[in-house]
């Protein structure tokens, strides 16, 4: 991964992404509310959203927030749904606005006990090439290990790129960071955001390859945000690595 930090020469701007797990735009309220989401996305001020239970649960699982709606509200889909009208792969959606550029996407299936996949976008952004992987892991701790494990190798036959990993790693320790720092990701210094009453657990993660840096993180929880679904919503900035 050191090899990619020449993609970062000579870059100073940022690019901030949001990783939110929306429980299917229910919120604490048991209320289906889309518009909510879109309300704590557009308060998020991201260049990149990667979401979590984008969709409903059953097959041919529609999409739980309208790409209608999203899109009035100037986001731009990337192309991971299936048949049905779903928005994402397993539930897994990013969106993107402003000048990103999405080279390429791809999406892949995780072993486990339950139905798990991760997406993957190549864009090119204004810190240059980035790379992208959204995930939704499982809840049983050896699911979560043979994820974990399966993204890697499929990272290894990639080309080297600035690397970003985020979503909803349901890992209530630091059993997925110690794994992250063997294979050369840093875990960012982020808040808690589960549950979104009374944040305690950092479910949901940020983790880069050492060419990328935080220069700012929070959960931000003002309403709707604690009310819109169980999660907070997780913003980082990322700039370039200054060493």
């Amino acid at each position: 991964m050191r090899r990619a930090a020449r993609y970062l020469k000579g870059m100073s701007e940022s690019f901030r992404i949001v990783t939110y797990n929306l429980q299917k735009c229910v919120g604490l309220d048991l209320r289906r509310r889309p518009d909510r989401i879109l309300t704590v996305l557009a308060q998020a001020r991201a260049d990149l959203a990667v979401l979590q239970e984008a969709d409903k649960r059953l097959p041919p699982r529609p999409a739980a927030l309208p790409h209608d709606m999203a899109e009035a509200e100037g986001w731009r889909i990337l192309p991971f749904g299936q048949p049905g009208g779903s928005l994402g792969w397993h539930g897994n959606a990013m969106l993107v606005r402003g000048g990103a550029k999405v080279d390429a996407t791809a999406h892949l299936d995780l072993p486990g006990l339950e139905p798990r996949g991760a997406i993957r976008a190549e864009l090119n952004t204004a810190l240059g090439p980035l790379r992208v992987i959204g995930v939704h892991f499982g809840l049983l701790p050896r699911s979560r290990h043979l994820q974990f494990a399966a993204i890697l190798r499929h990272l290894s036959a990639l080309p080297p790129r600035p690397t970003v990993l985020a979503g909803d790693f349901n890992d209530w320790g630091e059993a997925l960071a110690h794994e992250a720092a063997r294979a050369g990701f840093a875990c960012a210094d982020t808040p808690a955001t589960y549950p979104a009453p009374r944040p305690t657990a950092q479910l949901d993660r940020i983790y880069h390859s050492p060419d990328l840096a935080i220069a700012e993180a929070h959960a931000p929880k003002a309403a709707p945000a604690r009310i819109a679904s169980d999660h907070l919503p997780l913003v980082v900035s990322l700039r370039r690595h200054a060493g």
